[in-house]
C-alpha cells in the first residue's frame, strides 16, 4: 500500500500548485488551461484507445455499460459525492466545478493499464516501480487539471486509495486472471472514458462520462467468454 499512499500524497500536492495557478489567473487563462488539458485528454485516451484489439467487445460493452450507468445513474451518485466534499471541505467552490474536478481527475488517474499492472506488481511481487512512475506522472497531471478545474482534483486522492490501493490488497488472487488481452480491452476501453472527459473539457459536449463505467466490467466478462466467441468478427 505504499505506493499507493505516495500515488495520492503526489496527486494532492500536484493540485495544491495547480491551486496556486487556478486562483490568480483570469478567465480567459484559465479557458486555455482547459483547452490544452482537454485535448492532452483526447490525445492520451485516442492513445490509449488504440490498444484494445477486440472492436466487437469493445462497441458491446460501451453500449450495454452505458444503458445500466444511465439506469443505475452512476454520474449522478458520484456528482453528490463529490458535492458533499465540497460542502464539507470547500465551500466557496460552485457545485459543477467541484464535482467534476473530481470525477474527472478520478477518471484519468484509475483507469490505465499502469494502475492495473502496477497494483499487481506492488502487491503480488513487491515491485512500486510501475506505481511510483505513475505518481510522479499523476502528480503533473494534478497540477494541470487543478488549475483548470479548481480542489475538486485533490480529493481523486480518495477514489486512488480505494481503487488502486484494493487492487494492491487484493492482487495475489486477482493476478492469475490478468493476461495480455484483459490488459489491451481494459486499457481500449479506459482509453475512450478518457477521451469523453477530454470532450467535456473542451466543451464540445456534455457525456456523462461516468455512467459508461459499467463498461470496464462488461469488457472483463466478454474477455472471459472469449474462447467460446470466437465465430465474432473482429
Amino acid at each position: 500500500m505504499i505506493a499507493t499512499l505516495i500515488n495520492s500524497l503526489t496527486v494532492i500536492i500536484g493540485s495544491m500548485f495547480g491551486l496556486f495557478f487556478h486562483k490568480r489567473i483570469s478567465e480567459s487563462y484559465k479557458k486555455t488551461v482547459f483547452t490544452a488539458t482537454g485535448l492532452i485528454a483526447v490525445v492520451l485516451g485516442l492513445k490509449m484507445s488504440f490498444e484494445g484489439t477486440k472492436i466487437i467487445y469493445l462497441t458491446f460493452s460501451l453500449i450495454l455499460g452505458g444503458i445500466l450507468g444511465e439506469w443505475w445513474d452512476i454520474e449522478g451518485w458520484i456528482l453528490k459525492f463529490g458535492n458533499f466534499l465540497r460542502n464539507t471541505f470547500a465551500k466557496k467552490e460552485s457545485d459543477k466545478d467541484f464535482a467534476y474536478g473530481f470525477l474527472d481527475a478520478s477518471v484519468i488517474f484509475c483507469v490505465g493499464a499502469m494502475t492495473l499492472v502496477g497494483a499487481f506488481k506492488a502487491g503480488a511481487e513487491g515491485d512500486y516501480t510501475l506505481l511510483l512512475t505513475k505518481s510522479i506522472m499523476d502528480g503533473f497531471v494534478a497540477m494541470m487539471l487543478s488549475s483548470a478545474l479548481g480542489p475538486g482534483v485533490a480529493f481523486s486522492a480518495i477514489t486512488i486509495l480505494i481503487y488502486e490501493g484494493g487492487l494492491t490488497l487484493t492482487s495475489i488472487w486477482l493476478k492469475p486472471l490478468v493476461n495480455d488481452l484483459v490488459l489491451s480491452e481494459l486499457t481500449g476501453i479506459g482509453g475512450i472514458l478518457v477521451v469523453m472527459v477530454g470532450i467535456n473539457l473542451l466543451g464540445v459536449a456534455e457525456l456523462k462520462t461516468a455512467n459508461f463505467i459499467p463498461a470496464l466490467i462488461l469488457i472483463l466478462v466478454f474477455v472471459a467468454l472469449n474462447p467460446y466467441l470466437a465465430f465474432l468478427p473482429m
